[in-house]
């Protein structure tokens, strides 16, 4: 898959509806250590990658690779338990298929999450990090190819492509929960490798606070296709260059799970307050 195609989006769609009937009105893409939130919404239906057409398989040893469908915090939602990246060898279009999916279910927000590395020295292992906006260092875009305007514009403004209200709603949340949470600049590259002292360097340099392998494909579709977008960080390793440890995936996850608590809270109490 080059592009997204509009007759492919409408046979996945098809497929998820013959196993729920439910209108969604938020998108939940669940990142690496992230995926317990599932586990809280009141499911309805619960869909395999492999049963839903054009959807790539997960790869990724702690991705589940399932949709779940159905109630989170009183909205009607379906969570990507697990995602899709660049480095499995996915296209840009692949990777974010399923948003174009998420929208044309009804989908009219999209919250994505992810495990990042902290760039800015004022941040902390386990903390939270709402997306403010982010950089593309990918080398690749998911919206490259022929346009179908059914799916979205040519050219899409990306002024705001982190809802500034809904981030608002994120940061007020977690400080009446007192929970640490900063609002940064999220850098996506493709790894799987993790980046030298060098390029730390040059990350933060150029403006970044946390650095992922994920996350702006799926908003740059979202923007697209029109959706409000809320992302989340969490900080599960410090990428300092002059103070730089090696670090494992099972260090990576731990501290995901350990922290993914809080992320809950703020994702349920947000969900709470969604207007319209």
């Amino acid at each position: 898959m080059k592009y997204h195609d509009w007759d492919q989006v409408l046979e996945a769609t098809l497929a998820v509806r013959s196993h729920w009937n439910g209108t969604p009105k938020v998108g939940v893409v669940l990142g690496t250590g992230l995926g317990a939130l599932a586990a809280e919404i009141v499911a309805e239906a619960t869909i395999p990658y492999p049963a839903i057409p054009h959807f790539p398989h997960s790869t990724v040893q702690s991705h589940k690779g399932q949709l779940v469908c159905g109630t989170l915090a009183g909205q009607s939602v379906i969570a990507m338990e697990g995602r899709f990246h660049l480095y499995e060898g996915y296209s840009a279009a692949q990777v974010t298929f399923p948003i174009r999916v998420m929208k044309e279910l009804g989908c009219r927000y999209l919250i994505v999450s992810n495990a990042a590395g902290g760039l800015n020295p004022f941040y902390s292992k386990g903390d939270l990090m709402v997306i403010d906006d982010h950089i593309n260092l990918l080398g690749m875009n998911p919206l490259i190819g022929p346009n179908d305007e059914r799916l979205g514009p040519r050219f899409p403004d990306l002024i705001e492509p982190y809802d500034a209200n809904l981030q608002k709603l994120a940061l007020q949340v977690a400080l009446e929960e007192n929970i640490v949470a900063h609002r940064g600049v999220y850098v996506a590259v493709v790894g799987p490798n993790l980046e030298t002292r060098a390029e730390y360097r040059y990350l933060r340099t150029i403006g970044a606070d946390v650095v992922g392998m994920s996350t702006v494909p799926e908003v740059l579709v979202a923007v697209h296709a029109g959706l409000r977008v809320l992302g989340f960080s969490i900080i599960t390793d410090m990428c300092l260059p002059d103070a730089l440890k090696p670090v494992s995936l099972e260090e990576i996850i731990a501290v995901a799970q350990e922290a993914e608590g809080k992320l809950r809270t703020v994702v349920r109490k947000v969900l709470e307050r969604l207007d319209g």
